[in-house]
Parts: C-alpha cells; structure tokens; sequence
C-alpha cells in the first residue's frame, strides 16, 4: 500500500520521467526545472496574499538568481507590493547602533549573513525535489512499469545520480538495490563514456591534423559536460 507521499508525487515523477526519455534529459532535472517554475508562478500569484507564505518571504527573502527570475516574471505589481512587506521586515529587524552597539553590530551581520544564504522559492523546491527523488526509489522497487521507464532513461547528471542511488539505498533491501544500482549505473557509465571521447574528440579538433575531420557528436560536448556535473537547466519550460 502506497504512503501518502507516494501517492503525491507518483504522478509528476512518472511524468518527468516520460519525457526525459523522449528528449534524452534527466528526469531529475526536469521534476526541478517544473518544481521551480511553479514556485515562481504561485509567489507572484495566489500564494503571494497568504499570511503564511508572506511570513516565510518576510523572513527568507529570495537568492539572486530567484530575484532576477522574479522581476523578469512581468508581474511588477505583486513582485513590488512584496518587496514592501520583505524590506519592512528586514528594517524592523535590524537592531542598528544603541546602548549594545557591538552586540547589536553582531546580531545585524548575523542575520544578514542569513540573508544572503537563504530564498524562499529554493526552500520550497528542495522541499518537493527531495520528496520526488525518494518517490522515484519507491516506484523503482514496487513498480515494473516503472523500471521500464527508468531503463530508457539515457541521461542522469552527476548531482541527482547521487541522490538518486542515496535514497535507493537507504530504503531498499540489499538485493534489490543491487539490481537497481545495476540499472543506474549502466545508464550512467554508458553516457559518461560516450562523453568522454566526444571531449579527447573536441579536443583533438585543435589539432591541424584533424581539422577535416567530421565533428560527428563532438561539438557540443563541453556543454554536455557541463550539464553532466551541473544539471541540466531549463530542461523543460512547459
């Protein structure tokens, strides 16, 4: 019988998933590019009214990145009516000069600190991207359907790959995460080759020798390596 976090995320894992093996993304990718688009939409929508949601703003406020997403949205109404409850918040918290100025000065560049290492949108990504990473374990190890779409997967980056096979491992029983971990890795180690001589490939372009030669997959392979370790950003805009 399914827990209730499975059964919220089954189908936006299963989802991803289908696409990542259409388009030759990671799923993982794709659960967080969805997960992240939706977080700005609703910040700048229904969500941006609620007390709860405003406290949390109040207090996290946004990394830079999720800043400039958020004046790029073409909402400047609601970004600006929020900015004024966030900049309020952070003015009547700070304790300025006083009696206690040195501990005062301590306890502002402490929260400041904070500030500038916190962001609601990622806070609340985070929060469902780990959720969607254990369901995908889940339905890996109770699903035939599943593994199926997990075997056309041509393409995990690095980052999530780790995850991936972390909450595998702590859920299932050694057998099954062996043939898991079979799976995974054979996805992985097959990708990762081909990678690597599209680069030695890339690389030997500079080299007159090889200036006819085709370029074949090679030529965008230092961005392929870069999504490898990074992820793959905007995989998805839909």
């Amino acid at each position: 019988m399914e827990r209730p976090m499975e059964q919220i995320y089954t189908i936006p894992v299963n989802e991803a998933f289908e696409a990542a093996s259409d388009g030759g993304g990671c799923p993982f990718c794709i659960m967080r590019a969805r997960l992240d688009k939706n977080e700005q939409e609703l910040i700048l929508g229904a969500s941006m009214m609620e007390p709860d949601t405003r406290i949390r703003t109040n207090e996290l406020g946004f990394c830079p990145e999720h800043f400039e997403r958020l004046i790029s949205g073409g909402k400047a109404l609601p970004f600006a009516l929020m900015m004024e409850s966030h900049i309020e918040h952070i003015r009547e918290s700070l304790k300025g000069p006083g009696l206690l100025s040195q501990k005062n000065a301590t306890a502002d560049a402490r929260l400041l600190d904070t500030l500038s290492h916190s962001c609601y949108i990622c806070e609340r990504v985070e929060y469902h991207f780990s959720r969607m990473i254990d369901t995908a374990a889940y339905l890996w190890e109770n699903d035939p359907a599943f593994r199926e779409k997990c075997a056309a997967i041509k393409h995990f980056c690095y980052p999530h790959f780790g995850r991936f096979i972390a909450a595998a491992r702590a859920r299932m029983k050694q057998k099954v995460f062996s043939e898991f971990y079979r799976q995974v890795f054979a996805i992985v180690d097959a990708d990762t080759e081909k990678l690597l001589e599209d680069v030695s490939f890339f690389a030997k372009k500079f080299d007159y020798r090889y200036a006819d030669e085709p370029w074949g997959d090679a030529k965008d392979a230092p961005r392929r390596a870069l999504r490898l370790f990074c992820g793959d950003e905007n995989e998805d805009d839909t």
